[in-house]
């Protein structure tokens, strides 16, 4: 077990299974030493445990608990093409993506769950430059959806 995976056990946590691809894409593909992510939404056991706008059907509090979802799904993706989650580096960039209602102004708080939980598993490599955008519908009518760029050491 990696020590990334050995800190997740800790937290409770374990990797998912890859998301498999909705549409004509791969989760995540690997470019030098960077590793792109494709969005990740918060799938669970292959179905999103909630639907609907953040500051409508779904509260900024569950909003942000998905957003730890689709972290933790992309370290899944990053790991099915880097081999191992000992490898990354630093996580680079995180862009979030929040369905919105039209008064809703809370993008930073939510993606903190995505942010938090990259924080507590790769400690100092898991800060990183992020980009919180509302947005008004995501497929499947998920709440959030995080993409991650990360950088590996070197082979």
């Amino acid at each position: 077990m990696s020590a990334v995976e050995a800190k997740l056990a800790e937290l409770g946590l374990s990797l998912p299974e890859v998301v498999p691809p909705l549409a004509a894409y791969q989760p995540a593909v690997r470019s030098g030493r960077y590793v792109y992510t494709a969005g990740q939404l918060p799938l669970v056991d292959g179905h999103l445990p909630v639907t609907g706008k953040v500051g409508a059907e779904v509260t900024a509090e569950e909003a942000k608990e998905l957003a730890r979802v689709c972290a933790l799904n992309a370290l899944a993706a990053v790991k099915s093409v880097a081999g191992d989650l000992d490898r990354v580096a630093r996580v680079v960039k995180v862009v979030g993506f929040v369905a919105s209602a039209p008064d809703f102004t809370g993008q930073p708080a939510v993606l903190n769950g995505a942010s938090e939980l990259l924080g507590e598993v790769l400690g100092d490599k898991g800060v990183h430059a992020r980009s919180a955008v509302g947005v008004a519908v995501l497929p499947l009518d998920a709440p959030v959806e995080v993409e991650v760029q990360v950088e590996l050491t070197e082979a």
